[in-house]
């Protein structure tokens, strides 16, 4: 998985006052979590933008006071009315432990069934996975061109070599439905089917008609 750095400093002064001061200075206030310390800090939120402002995921070279530690977000809070985040939690990554993460997913080819006037119907756009932070792919391909109308993906059906899915196996994470111009196509044999059926009653109608007339001529 890519990484992007953020700079941050640390915090010498804790409480409400200090960190509003923070925020009118453009850095957000947070917390990194480690393994045996927690680091108070701020961080400029312009470099928490490619971050909050997409749907990738990237793993965090945090540089805080000329040291660099990998991390990851941990938790974001956001204003309840205003585009601002007022608190950011990192944590950070233990080479030897497994991280816990969500990655988003990424449709590879085109499904047969909508060439077949089927509609895609995607459930899960992210799927948390589970490995050390050396095997954490930047996404999760799905390849869905073998997938016809009434098809779908789950969780359960999907395996990668060193990392473990979280997520219900059950959960669906693709499908192919039915739309009307599929459903006609689908019911195009059976209408010509009934079609023929009812040539077969005509015919044996015609047959009858004819005997009927055959046997008043000869009286």
């Amino acid at each position: 998985m890519k990484s992007l750095k953020i700079t941050g400093q640390k915090r010498e002064n804790l409480g409400k006052k200090d960190a509003k001061k923070l925020r009118e200075q453009g850095l957000v206030p947070g917390v990194l979590y480690g393994k045996d310390e927690v680091t108070h800090l701020a961080v400029p939120f312009s470099d928490l933008r490619p971050f909050v402002y997409t749907p990738n995921v990237y793993l965090i070279d945090l540089e805080i006071d000329g040291e660099v530690v990998k991390a990851m977000i941990q938790d974001v809070q956001w204003h309840p009315v205003e585009e601002d985040i007022l608190h950011i939690d990192f944590l950070k990554i233990e080479a030897e432990k497994l991280v816990k993460i969500g990655v988003p997913v990424k449709l590879v080819g085109t499904a047969k069934g909508i060439k077949a006037g089927g509609k895609l119907k995607m459930n899960m756009r992210q799927l948390r996975v589970k490995a050390l932070a050396e095997n954490l792919p930047d996404t999760i391909e799905v390849d869905i061109t073998k997938l016809g109308i009434g098809d779908s993906i789950k969780v359960g059906e999907l395996q990668r070599e060193n990392l473990e899915f979280l997520d219900n196996k059950s959960n669906l994470i693709v499908a192919v439905i039915s739309t009307r111009v599929a459903k006609s196509a689908m019911m195009l044999p059976e209408d010509e089917e009934e079609e023929g059926a009812e040539g077969e009653v005509s015919e044996g109608e015609g047959s009858a008609e004819t005997s009927e007339t055959a046997e008043s001529s000869e009286q």
